[in-house]
């Protein structure tokens, strides 16, 4: 089949992905506990904006809004029946705004996690994650999505699972996962682990990364842990505006246009080739962060020192790469980045 985002990672040196969905929705008027999936039967207009907006503000690609679109996070909602007809919606209702761009732009299928633990630890089988996320990606594929885009995970059993779905599917896929935990995911995996774990994947990603997290400095921190395990794919950094504060009675990311278009230029230089935000990131940061991308020149790749002073300090001295998860970080290398 086609492959539009190989295609663009071929042409361009970079590509800007959207920003947050979440952040995005609750200014729209989407209450807390519910569920962003069921607005593309009920609220179309508001997603077709969702979309409009990030395509308007420079992204090459936007997410479609189906993160929590797998049967066991619609069984909340009482909506486990409906996982095609919602994937299917959000898809199409992205291609829609893509095709009317007037230029390339890639429709990604947001998928999630399941928000179940798998086994051995938890209940959740590899049979039946991958059966949930294929049920997922075939939804996806009907509405027109050019590629799934399977993020914020946090096991790497589910990792496996979702790429185990996008082949059934037949789909090409990118895939990132947040490392929240002093440099790890919440399950335990580090930078080094995921270069390692993709790398073993039959089914290989066009892109995989970062998304999430903590703030800018720590996902960036993330990054060049990528770089130093010297992958073979392009890379994704998808960081969160700022950090989050709690602010006349909402979560508010304190990351300002300015800031955002910083980490964008600093997320080029430390080896990303797709580069977005996440949680917070509204239009106005990602238009200064197609300005920054276009306008400042590429530099070095930058020190930790580097980043710590333009986007602020790391939550933790930790940063997943030291031997025993206790003891300081070694000091990088000084090697070049390698070209994407």
């Amino acid at each position: 089949m086609p492959n539009a985002l190989a295609d663009l990672l071929s042409e361009r040196d970079w590509l800007l992905a959207d920003g947050a969905t979440g952040t995005n929705l609750f200014n729209m008027g989407l209450s807390s506990g519910d569920a962003p999936e069921l607005w593309n039967a009920d609220q179309p207009d508001k997603i077709r904006a969702l979309y409009r907006n990030a395509v308007d503000a420079g992204s090459d690609l936007f997410l479609t809004n189906t993160f929590g679109g797998n049967a066991s996070r619609l069984a909340l909602h009482d909506a486990q029946s409906r996982v095609h007809e919602l994937n299917r919606l959000g898809a199409a209702l992205g291609r829609e705004i893509a095709d009317a761009s007037g230029r390339k732009v890639i429709v990604a299928g947001s998928v999630g996690p399941t928000g179940e633990i798998m086994a051995p630890i938890g209940p959740l089988t590899h049979a039946r994650a991958v059966e949930m996320f294929h049920e997922q990606a075939e939804g996806l594929k009907a509405g027109g999505a050019d590629v799934l885009w399977i993020e914020t995970i946090s096991a790497p059993e589910e990792y496996k699972a979702a790429a185990e779905a996008a082949r059934l599917a037949d789909m090409p896929w990118c895939g990132t996962m947040s490392f929240d935990t002093a440099g790890r995911t919440m399950m335990g995996v580090t930078s080094a682990a995921m270069v390692q774990m993709v790398g073993k994947l039959s089914y290989q990603p066009l892109a995989f990364g970062a998304n999430c997290g903590v703030g800018a400095s720590d996902l960036l921190r993330t990054l060049l842990g990528f770089v130093d395990a010297e992958p073979d794919l392009p890379l994704i950094a998808k960081g969160n505006a700022g950090i989050p504060k709690f602010h006349d009675g909402h979560i508010h990311y304190d990351g300002t246009p300015e800031l955002m278009a910083d980490y964008a230029v600093l997320a080029r230089d430390c080896g990303a080739k797709i580069i977005g935000g996440c949680c917070g990131t509204m239009p106005e940061h990602l238009r200064a962060m197609r300005a920054a991308l276009e306008d400042r020149a590429p530099g070095p790749r930058p020190t930790l020192e580097a980043i710590s002073a333009a986007l602020g300090g790391f939550s933790s001295a930790l940063d997943g790469t030291e031997a025993d998860g206790t003891g300081p970080a070694p000091a990088r290398r000084g090697r070049r980045r390698r070209d994407a």
